[in-house]
């Protein structure tokens, strides 16, 4: 039940969106034309039929250690996409980050059900529950995230604020795409980068974490996962979510279900999985309009947009704007392409990366760092 604190932003903060979960942050962009259309109340209706079945609320208890030897417990709550029909539930890590005991509401249902964690990528906020003794469940079905348009029309569906009565479900478009922002857990004290995120001015709010963000053909195309909150002296945010595309969750999921188990029946404290190779560095995929935007000369690659002050690419003298176009020989033109690269290579080792400043190829050592849970 990780609570995530600002580091900065230009305006205003992001939180986390489990219930008493704290905030990240962004960059704002500019919007484009509707390319999708869910104009009758039968349309998004039937797009529910076909979801909602598969949506769960998970909820959490963990230990406060701010309440010392009183053994105070706080509460939490989120939300899960069912994975497969034995019960594996896709959500945030932050959802269920430190809990001793997860349970899982199904749709239409009141009796929680015990469930456990398999396994989480901190780095990336991602977390497979298992719910205990499951069988013959409803599965939400993975779309595309590379063929998202801006505009598309979006349902976002959740546990929002711990309702009773089942989700809440909101409709907006996809308003951005490529976003991307950071947050510091105040429970680990971990930096973690999201890139390549989904915005949407669907209406998200505490509780929807994990949840699905679904297209007009009833397919996942992200987890909501955090929504702009200004800060003081900022003009006020209105109608801005990020959701975690889904095809940068999909090469994760293998990974997730093998992270280990938790415990039956969520007693126990999740294991979660190894430590994570970290850059320290916050990218956006280099598209024209990106391009132009930030006058670089580069045509594809990832540009760095933000440094972990101390980090391993700060270290090695990379710069705001570099762009990273290879990491130990394989070429990166995107974002994904970089986390790719990267994940081949364990956190402590050394590897050559080149980059783009200005006009100039340059070559940097770095030694990567660790994301450990």
């Amino acid at each position: 039940m990780a609570a995530t604190a600002a580091i900065a932003a230009l305006v205003g903060a992001v939180v986390g969106l489990a219930v008493g979960y704290g905030a990240q942050k962004t960059v704002v962009e500019r919007f484009f034309p509707n390319q999708s259309v869910l104009s009758k109340p039968t349309d998004v209706q039937s797009v529910l039929s076909r979801v909602e079945p598969a949506v769960v609320s998970i909820d959490t208890t963990a230990f406060s250690e701010a309440t010392g030897s009183s053994g105070g417990q706080v509460q939490g709550a989120g939300t899960g996409m069912i994975l497969s029909p034995t019960g594996e539930v896709l959500t945030n890590d932050h959802v269920v980050a430190g809990a001793t005991v997860v349970t899982v509401t199904l749709f239409g249902q009141t009796r929680a059900l015990a469930a456990h964690v398999i396994g989480t990528d901190p780095s990336q906020d991602l977390a497979l529950v298992q719910i205990d003794n499951a069988s013959g469940l409803p599965t939400v079905q993975l779309g595309d995230s590379t063929t998202v348009q801006v505009g598309d029309d979006v349902l976002a569906i959740g546990n929002a604020l711990a309702l009773a009565g089942g989700p809440t479900v909101t409709q907006g478009i996809v308003s951005a795409k490529g976003r991307s922002l950071s947050a510091r857990s105040e429970v680990t004290g971990r930096t973690e980068m999201l890139n390549g995120l989904l915005q949407t001015d669907a209406a998200i709010n505490p509780g929807n974490s994990g949840g699905p963000l679904v297209d007009s053909r009833a397919q996942v195309v992200g987890m909501n996962t955090a929504v702009a909150e200004s800060g003081q002296g900022n003009a006020p945010a209105q109608a801005i979510g990020f959701a975690i595309a889904i095809d940068s969750i999909k090469p994760v999921l293998a990974q997730l279900a093998s992270g280990g188990s938790g415990g039956a029946g969520g007693g126990t404290a999740p294991n979660t999985a190894p430590a994570t190779s970290y850059l320290g560095v916050v990218v956006r995929t280099v598209t024209s309009s990106v391009a132009r935007q930030l006058r670089l000369t580069a045509k594809s690659g990832a540009v760095v947009v933000g440094l972990a002050p101390g980090g391993p690419a700060a270290a090695a003298g990379m710069k705001v704007d570099d762009v990273i176009v290879s990491v130990a020989g394989q070429a990166v033109r995107s974002v994904p392409d970089l986390v790719g690269a990267l994940r081949g290579h364990p956190s402590g080792t050394g590897v050559v990366i080149e980059t783009l400043r200005g006009p100039v190829l340059r070559t940097v050592h770095v030694t990567l760092g660790s994301q450990s849970p």
